[in-house]
Order: structure tokens, then sequence, then C-alpha cells
């Protein structure tokens, strides 16, 4: 895992200030610093040679960029006094400049909504795109976390999430929160038959399906609670629907860890629905973590 600052992206928007107050209890619980960045599209065409980019015509950017930069700063001093803040202001598309941020950055930080013309959705583009694209974790700051609630890490068994499964233990440890490791199954999804000739809409072996699903949930986390042993781990196996019982989840917990895309999304998808689904309707911050990228 990287060492550099948490990196937080912000647009003066009332969510995008929680983010920078998350991001800076993240930087201090990392004992790093905090990189606040403020980016705006660039103009349509690049200023003439040898002059500024800076005109009475754009100087308004430049205002609200500084005022934007250091509200966020106060608030971050305000939350962690002693991690150190860098603010940035950056010209350029928001959803490539935090992208870019994302290749050096140990966790990259996000309000759920920003600044939009569209106050009716429930998850923003630059949330939205860089849960599918962002290089290192990214946070998605949302919802009314209980504070003292635990980290719900969204089991799903396959190699791809094992990132997301250490990214957890870490995140609780660093917390001091206990970690509930929950693993949705239903019949519908999978079925272990008592023989070839068994129908698979007609016959399986609940039993069995449920012992499959127990051990599957022990081997995800199998090795890592040595690894950290301070952090309580409760192994929660429910029969229903995965988004549903999530989301049911998040409604007593300070986050919720997915993998980027798990068992039964298409290959090509870099978001898979149950991640889509926790960040359009978690009760609570939802961390999003590629394969290969913690």
């Amino acid at each position: 895992m990287m060492s550099g600052p948490v990196v937080v992206g912000v647009d003066g928007s009332p969510a995008s200030l929680a983010a920078v107050e998350t991001a800076a209890r993240e930087a201090a619980l990392r004992g790093v610093g905090l990189r606040v960045v403020h980016a705006f599209g660039s103009p349509l065409l690049p200023p003439p040679y040898g002059t500024s980019g800076w005109n009475p015509a754009t100087a308004w950017a430049r205002d609200m960029s500084d005022r934007t930069l250091a509200e966020a700063e106060r608030r971050a001093h305000r939350m962690a006094p002693h991690v150190r803040v860098v603010t940035d202001s950056v010209v350029g598309e928001p959803v490539m400049v935090l992208e870019i941020e994302s290749r050096t950055a140990p966790l990259l930080v996000v309000g759920s909504r920003g600044l939009s013309r569209f106050g009716s959705l429930l998850l923003g583009s630059t949330a939205a795109h860089l849960a599918a694209h962002a290089r290192c974790p990214l946070l998605v700051v949302r919802g009314g976390p209980d504070p003292s609630g635990p980290v719900v890490l969204a089991v799903d068994g396959s190699p791809a999430s094992r990132p997301a499964v250490e990214f957890a233990f870490a995140e609780a440890e660093l917390r001091g929160a206990d970690l509930v490791a929950q693993h949705v199954w239903n019949t519908a999804t999978e079925r272990v038959y008592d023989g070839p000739a068994d129908p698979p809409f007609v016959t399986y072996d609940e039993d069995r399906l449920r012992e499959e699903e127990r051990r599957l949930l022990a081997e995800a986390v199998s090795g890592l609670q040595e690894k950290y042993p301070d952090v309580v781990v409760e192994r929660r196996l429910v029969r229903g629907h995965v988004r549903g019982a999530l989301v049911e989840a998040s409604a007593r917990a300070q986050l919720v860890v997915v993998g980027a895309r798990g068992h039964g999304g298409f290959t090509g998808l870099l978001l898979g629905s149950v991640g889509q689904a926790m960040l359009h309707h978690a009760h609570c911050s939802v961390a999003v973590i590629h394969s290969g990228r913690v």
C-alpha cells in the first residue's frame, strides 16, 4: 500500500466538504498528509502564446477555486489539526484530474454528489466514473454513518475480491471497529445437486448448499484474522438478495467495503451491480476496491 497523502476532490458542494472531513480523518488514522484538489473544466481555447491563462474574463474561476480550497482547508484542520494539508487548484475535467491523482494516492475520497443541475441524482458523475476507473481504493462519502458501527465487508468469494477483504481488515483495525464479513446466498444463484441426473430447476440439497457457502465465507477471511488479531470478526451468512441485504446492513455500519466486480458480472464491466447498488443506496460511506489496486 502506498504511503503518500490521502487525496480528496472538492468542488464546494456540501457533499464534497463532508468528503474533506472524512478524508482528513482517514489521513490522521494513517499518519499521512492530506492533499485537497479542486479541478474545473479547461477553457475551450488555449491562451495566446506568452500570456497567462488568467484574464478578467476568467478571474472569477480563480477566486471561486481559492474560496473553495480555503473552506476545505479550514474544515480539514478542524477535523484533524495535526494533519499536514496541501491544496491544489488544477485546470482540467474533474474526473480526469482525480483519476490521474489516483495513480499515486493510497486512498482517494470523493462525495457521492457534487455541484450539478441534476439535483435529484443519487450518485454524481464524478463518483460513478471513479468507482469504475480509479487506480487506488476509492472512498465515496454518503449517508449518515454510525460511528460506533462495524465495517461491513461484502464477501463473494471470488479471487478478485481478495484486495477488498484485505482493505476491510486494515480499515477496521485503523478505526478500532469490528468487522462484519457478510456473505449473501440464495438457491437461485447456485445449486448443489444430489446427482448428475437431478434437474437443476427441481432438485437441490439446501443443507449442502448452505455448508458450501459457509465454507466459502470462512475461506474468504482465512489468514487475515491472524494478521489483524485485534480486529473482532463476525462471519455473517445471510440467505436473501445480495443488494438488499447489504443496503440493510449499511444502516448500522460506519463503512461498507465492496470489490469492484465479483462473481456473476460481465467481464467487460469495471463495476459490478452490487457496487453500483451500494453507491446509490447505502446508508453509509462505501469503499470500492479494484483487484490489484490496494
